[in-house]
């Protein structure tokens, strides 16, 4: 796998030419920036900016992004900003606007069928499929023991996607003795050679068992079926070296700037 060419084929297909990633949004050329809007409960923000975007037309760009926000009533909205993007000092232009940076992540990928080994999991843990909104909610549940955010926004992301395309997405929970213990997810794009991996995150006293390679697997697996050449991770310091001993390659970072709206 070259790591330049799937990069660029990656800004192409994801990026440039983004999808929406769910029912009910929409994906928008801006000038140089391509952004998904939909409502307030889901992800609204800049997936893209031209490489020709320069000093000079960055503090407009971003501007627009702004009044656009305002102009919807959208409580925040996220500038996706990769390490590759130009100008060089984007991000230090986000922060004077009033973009607040989260952690970065790092951008990884590989071959699906690299991935697709056994679905082991610890004695005692099951793998249920999230089907309906009982399931969505095991599946914040987890989330939320996991990481220890609201899963709420998930919640209502995964409900909407299965009541209206169910097609497009794998959502997974772990449970152990009745209990959501993991859970991890798989928005499948069509028309594209990429699959991405999101939300995967297992309770303190579960870690280190598989349960997180056995959700790999299991969603690689399915990735291959329909036909996707690649997976995709936005990873966290925590997951980016169980995927590097899987066989994931790092294709830079990519860093969440989020802009609150006042009031």
């Amino acid at each position: 796998m070259r790591t330049d060419d799937v990069r660029a084929l990656y800004d192409r297909t994801m990026r440039e030419h983004a999808r929406p990633d769910g029912p009910g949004v929409r994906v928008e050329r801006d000038g140089p920036l391509v952004r998904q809007v939909g409502g307030p409960d889901d992800w609204n923000g800049v997936v893209w900016s031209s490489p020709d975007l320069d000093a000079e037309g960055a503090d407009a760009a971003i501007a627009a992004q702004i009044g656009h926000c305002a102009a919807l009533g959208l409580p925040e909205f996220e500038w996706k900003l990769y390490a590759h993007d130009r100008p060089a000092d984007l991000g230090d232009r986000l922060r004077t606007a009033g973009f607040v940076p989260e952690p970065p992540e790092t951008l990884l990928v590989a071959p699906a069928e690299l991935l697709t080994g056994p679905v082991a999991l610890p004695d005692g843990v099951t793998l249920r499929p999230v089907t309906d909104a009982a399931g969505a909610e095991l599946m914040a549940l987890a989330h939320e023991r996991a990481f220890g955010t609201d899963g709420t926004r998930l919640l209502h992301q995964v409900v909407k996607r299965l009541a209206e395309a169910p097609e497009d997405v794998v959502a997974l929970v772990a449970l152990a003795d009745g209990e959501p213990v993991s859970s991890a997810r798989t928005e499948l794009y069509p028309g594209t050679d990429f699959a991405g991996l999101w939300g995967g995150g297992t309770v303190a006293e579960w870690r280190g068992k598989g349960i997180y390679r056995a959700l790999v697997a299991y969603r690689a697996r399915i990735a291959a079926e329909r036909g996707h050449r690649y997976l995709q991770v936005d990873a966290s310091d925590m997951s980016a070296p169980i995927l590097a001993r899987l066989g994931f390659t790092a294709l830079g970072t990519t860093t969440p700037y989020v802009y609150h709206r006042a009031g």
